[in-house]
């Protein structure tokens, strides 16, 4: 087992946060922000994961919240219970709004070092927040915090401030044969 020296300078080197982007119209980009979750809760921190337009339970977030010690875990959606396949609602609007207020104010409660909001960028696609407002939610972002955003269609200009930008690329996908969603699978 390594001496305490080796930790106290990995947590030195989490003394600063960055800005993660991960985008593309591959499948993955959730599950890869889950998969950081996971990876932050092992190492001591706490998380806080939005999560926009989507409202269903998934499969993940029940094992997180078992996982986690309590209140290192905190996992929210500002969604309407389903994927926006229509023209959004006030309703839908008003909840993303709210969410990101919400978790803008968590993000700068000190309690957390990794925020994700998953699925913005397609909250900015869809209208339901702007492209501003995700730019200014990320520039408040304190030293110490870890943001993730994700989604498909990131704009230039969240890439370019962002420090690290992954793409998930599409090449085959079973859901063109008609396969569906599976429990434990996909959600």
């Amino acid at each position: 087992m390594p001496d305490s020296s080796v930790y106290d300078n990995m947590r030195d080197e989490f003394a600063k946060g960055y800005l993660q982007v991960y985008t593309g119209a591959g499948k993955g980009k959730t599950t890869a922000a889950i998969g950081l979750s996971v990876r932050a809760l092992g190492a001591g921190m706490n998380v806080f994961f939005a999560q926009f337009i989507k409202g269903a339970k998934y499969s993940e977030f029940d094992a997180l919240e078992k996982l986690s010690a309590k209140g290192s875990f905190t996992h929210k959606q500002y969604g309407r219970g389903c994927f926006i396949m229509r023209e959004p609602e006030q309703a839908d609007i008003d909840a993303a709004r709210d969410g990101l207020a919400d978790a803008l104010k968590e993000m700068k409660s000190g309690k957390y070092r990794l925020v994700v909001l998953d699925e913005a960028n397609v909250a900015v696609a869809l209208k339901l927040l702007t492209k501003e407002e995700l730019l200014d939610f990320a520039s408040q972002r304190p030293e110490n915090v870890e943001l993730l955003i994700t989604g498909r269609g990131a704009s230039e200009e969240l890439k370019d401030i962002a420090d690290l930008v992954t793409e998930m690329r599409e090449i085959k996908h079973y859901y063109q044969e008609g396969v569906m969603a599976r429990r434990g699978i996909e959600s």
